[in-house]
């Protein structure tokens, strides 16, 4: 499946979009994500590539460019990170990442079940704890420790055949780090190529590192 995605924030009558997403999700036969390659820009560090992998236990992850790419030694390209519970799609993506996942099976459920149909939309309301309930994606956010009676409103666009081509999501952020607290949120995602296959890949060992370098110390690690 392919993504594209804008995050925007709202504080009063100032609006500005602050990430732009594209890339792809390989899924699971039953649903959810198997493995992500996505491309982020609009951030203040630039350009960040990030490729994940979700494992029956734990996760692995790349990222090249971004404030990672200002630490990475001397020829290397990538950052591993594999000391993980579950892939940390969160600190890949943003804290402005989109929190519905279309492709979880209980997710969609839960969203159609509430939501009032209106032609080919689907709106609604959940709140990150019903949400978390059904959703490993948003249980394995940095959201899931946030204010469970956060709102989360939502539009879904359906095709014909009933996949979703499009995910919209406000919530006001109540807790969470200083850039969102007390500031809403819109994202906006269009999927396409349900179905479609897709293979994501391990970037070049030879340009992939587990060690960070900061003022010329190197050997250092970021939090997972």
């Amino acid at each position: 499946m392919h993504f594209t995605e804008t995050a925007t924030l709202l504080d009063g009558t100032d609006e500005r979009a602050e990430r732009r997403r594209t890339g792809v999700f390989e899924t699971r036969e039953k649903g959810g994500v198997k493995a992500l390659d996505v491309t982020t820009t609009g951030s203040e560090h630039g350009r960040e590539r990030a490729i994940g992998f979700n494992h029956d236990i734990g996760g692995t992850s790349y990222r090249s460019g971004g404030l990672v790419g200002k630490w990475l030694p001397k020829g290397k390209t990538w950052w591993k990170n594999s000391h993980q519970l579950h892939l940390g799609h969160t600190e890949l993506l943003g804290n402005d990442e989109q929190l519905i996942n279309p492709t979880e099976l209980p997710t969609l459920a839960a969203l159609l079940k509430d939501g009032q149909v209106s032609g080919d939309a689907v709106t609604g309301a959940i709140t990150f704890k019903e949400l978390e309930k059904v959703s490993p994606w948003l249980d394995h956010s940095t959201h899931s420790s946030w204010e469970d009676n956060t709102k989360l409103s939502y539009t879904l666009t359906l095709t014909p055949a009933g996949l979703v081509s499009r995910v919209q999501s406000t919530y006001t952020a109540t807790d969470g780090p200083g850039e969102l607290a007390g500031r809403t949120l819109h994202v906006d995602t269009h999927y396409t190529q349900w179905g479609g296959k897709v293979s994501i890949k391990v970037p070049d060992p030879s340009k992939t590192t587990t060690e960070l370098c900061a003022q010329k110390i190197c050997k250092l690690r970021l939090p997972s």
